[in-house]
């Protein structure tokens, strides 16, 4: 009778974990959906060679004005085209320092002085890599674009940007 009673206990037992697991399984997530950040054309900015004065690129722009736009900036876009841009613009002319933390394409930064020339850049900065990325001098505008462009406009420092708000 005692076994009985200790095989009954078991077997209780066992039905009483299968029913516990299953109540348990992991039920589906809800996905939260969001909106697809897209790019919208604030102005155009175009930036000149510094010895001679000759244009080197005319692209369109995104302002990063207010406190969340600078901190968010290119966060969470899939990509940009080649002739978009994205300027930040800050209070003071400064040290400052970007990342890549949730920016999901290569990009370069081209740290900009009050006096609308280039101070350095940063090319090819790695999607997700949330190491510092400092502008070595103070300056006033960032000017982030799709990786690569530096180069190919054979950017220098000391060329120099105009930029206007449509």
């Amino acid at each position: 009778m005692l076994l009985l009673k200790r095989f009954q206990f078991i077997i209780f037992g066992f039905i009483f974990l299968l029913i516990l697991q299953s109540s348990c399984k992991d039920k589906p997530k809800n996905l939260i959906k969001t909106e697809t950040v897209t790019f919208t054309k604030e102005g155009e900015l175009q930036i000149f060679k510094k010895d001679s004065d000759s244009l080197l690129t005319s692209i369109n722009i995104e302002f990063a004005e207010s406190e969340y736009e600078t901190q968010t900036g290119l966060m969470y876009r899939h990509s940009m085209e080649n002739n978009q841009g994205m300027l930040f613009i800050f209070p003071d002319e400064a040290m400052h320092s970007f990342y890549m933390k949730n920016t999901e394409f290569p990009i370069d930064i081209i740290f900009i002085k009050a006096d609308s020339t280039i101070g350095s850049f940063q090319e090819n900065a790695q999607p997700f890599n949330e190491k510092g990325l400092s502008s070595k001098v103070p300056i006033k505008y960032v000017l982030e674009v799709n990786a690569g462009l530096a180069e190919q406009w054979l950017l220098e420092v000391g060329d120099k940007i105009e930029f206007q708000k449509k």
